[in-house]
This record gives C-alpha cells, structure tokens and sequence, in this order.
C-alpha cells in the first residue's frame, strides 16, 4: 500500500517514512525544505531516504492547494496520509504569525482536500501538539481535557487543525487521527529544540539560557517511541459506525515530566562538558510543565514508551558528535 507522508524532511517525517518503507510501505514525501532551520539537516535527512526503490519525493508546499490536489489526481493509488508538515516553533510565532495560519490551517485544509479526491483514501492522521493544551493546570493532560486557553498562535493553529479534522469527519466521513506530540527529541533533531540548542552550545562554550529561571517541567519523548505509536495509530483507523464523526485524538507522550535541569544534567553528562548557565524570565507563549496522560493510546494503540532520558540524550548525543564531526 502507498502511504503520503508530508514533512518527509523533517525530524519526525524522515524517521517515520524510513519505518514504512523498512516494513514494506510504498511511500511518496512531499516537502517544502524551507529555511525556518538549516536546510542541509533537511537534505541530509532526506539522503537516507534517497535511492529506496519504494520511494518518491516531491517538493511541494502543503498550503498550495493547486499542486497538492493535482498530486492527489496523479496518485490515485495513495491509501493512507500522514500529515506532518507544519511551521513549527512556539517563540517564532511570535515574529512570523503568517507563517502559521498558511502551513497549519491552511495547509491542513488542503490535506483535507486531497484526502478527499484519493478514491482509496482511508485514514487521514495528522500532527498535533501538546501545545493545544495552553494554560491547563490539571496534570497530566488528558485528551478528556478543555483546551480553549492556547497561550500561543502556534498552539491555537494546532487546535485548529484538530477541529477541522473533526468537521471533514463529521461532514465526509472522513477518517482521522490527531497526534498530540510531547516534546519530541532524538537523532536527527531539530536544531530549535532543547537537546540541540544545549547541546550545540555545551560543545561550543556558549551559555545556554535557561528560561524561567529552571523551574520548568517538560514531558520529553524519544523520537522512536513517537515512531511506534503515529504506526499504530496509521494502523488502527477509527470506525465509522454512521453515528459519530469517525475520528480520534490521542497524547503520544513518555508519561513522565522531567526537570529542566535534570535534563540538562544528563546532557553534560552525554557530553563531558559541564554547561554555561545563563537564567532568564519566563518566554511569552510558553508554559512551565507537560505531562501527557497516555491511558487512551495505551488502551486503543497498544503505544507503550520505552525510552528515558537517561537513554535517550546520550544517543542524541553521540548522533550530534557523528553529524557534526566532533
């Protein structure tokens, strides 16, 4: 079967589409390799993929609604999507706002769209975010939870995102998935995640700057836990029973909110160094604690994480030394 996987270039998007493809997937990427970071990451991501005889790559942006469905018309043999393309960051949002209504609201209405036009289309899952869960107080996030108090654009986009997955189940019957992603870091990662800012600048000599002032908790998620899991949930679409939109949302998180600065431990510990610790005020858009409730994807996805920090970073660690030849 051929599954759609957007963001292919991204952190997320490569390791998941090189798990299709190491199970047997046809898989077609799409990406728009944009400069939000490095694109050399993105193109060296996209290098492992490369030279798999069961895929194909197209540079698209998923906001362009006349190249996105014109792809959908020339592959009619798509069965699955997995969108993951989206204009990421918490604080840029603050500088590009446009940035976000075009990738994210945008872009997910024009995933819609093609998911509609494919004929063998049967199950749409799509990222969204811990994020959503804004100013909630009420630890661990739970999927039961309100979520109308985003504290950013970018999490407001998110939730967007998942309303409009609901309306196109509701009104097309459309099969959904949304992914709430905790804090995801690993191999490969994003250069403006934690993991890798502090890691870039322990090598370097650089101060890492700590934001309200460490007392910060966050649920950090290895990226091949969050692999299993978006498989599972591809794997096990919702059933249209001709009552409910067939949809679902689900936490995919380690269920467990580390210290920020037990985080950073274990990382100069990875690294041999000690950091340059700068403290700072709390960030505008950002939130002091995640903790994701992982009861439902236990129960309907079988996602059980296995990877904490103490394993995790030192693997992040030893892929930043391989990538940047330290």
């Amino acid at each position: 079967m051929t599954v759609l996987v957007t963001g292919v270039a991204g952190f997320i998007g490569s390791h998941l589409a090189r798990a299709l493809l190491d199970r047997g997937e046809q898989v077609i990427g799409i990406d728009t390799l944009n400069d939000y970071y490095d694109p050399a990451l993105k193109a060296a991501r996209l290098a492992r993929l490369r030279g798999r005889n069961a895929f194909a790559f197209e540079r698209l942006d998923v906001s362009d609604r006349t190249a996105i469905l014109g792809l959908a018309e020339a592959h009619p043999e798509i069965t699955r999507v997995v969108h993951l393309a989206a204009q990421a960051g918490v604080r840029y949002s603050l500088e590009n706002p446009f940035a976000y209504i075009d990738a994210n609201v945008m872009g997910q209405q024009v995933m819609i769209e093609a998911c509609r036009r494919l004929p063998r289309c049967a199950h749409f899952v799509y990222a969204s975010s811990s994020s959503v869960y804004g100013a909630n107080s009420k630890l661990p996030f739970s999927v039961e939870d309100p979520v109308d108090h985003p504290v950013s654009l970018y999490a407001a986009t998110k939730r967007a995102g998942e309303l409009m997955a609901y309306t196109a189940a509701h009104l097309y019957r459309l099969p959904s998935t949304g992914l709430r992603f905790f804090t995801v870091y690993g191999p490969w990662g994003r250069p403006d995640m934690s993991a890798y800012i502090f890691t870039d600048a322990i090598f370097k000599g650089r101060p890492i700057t700590i934001f309200n002032q460490g007392d910060m908790r966050r649920d950090f998620t290895y990226i091949d836990d969050i692999v299993a899991g978006t498989l599972n949930a591809l794997d096990r679409p919702p059933a249209d029973r001709g009552e409910a939109p067939p949809q679902r949302i689900y936490n995919l998180g380690n269920h467990k909110s580390e210290d920020l600065m037990r985080f950073i431990a274990v990382l100069e510990a990875a690294c041999g160094k000690e950091a340059i610790k700068a403290f700072g005020p709390m960030q505008p858009g950002d939130v002091k604690e995640t903790y994701a409730d992982i009861a439902a994807s236990r129960r309907d996805l079988g996602f059980e994480p296995h990877t904490s920090i103490d394993e995790g970073l030192p693997r992040f660690v030893a892929w930043y030394r391989d990538y940047h030849k330290i």
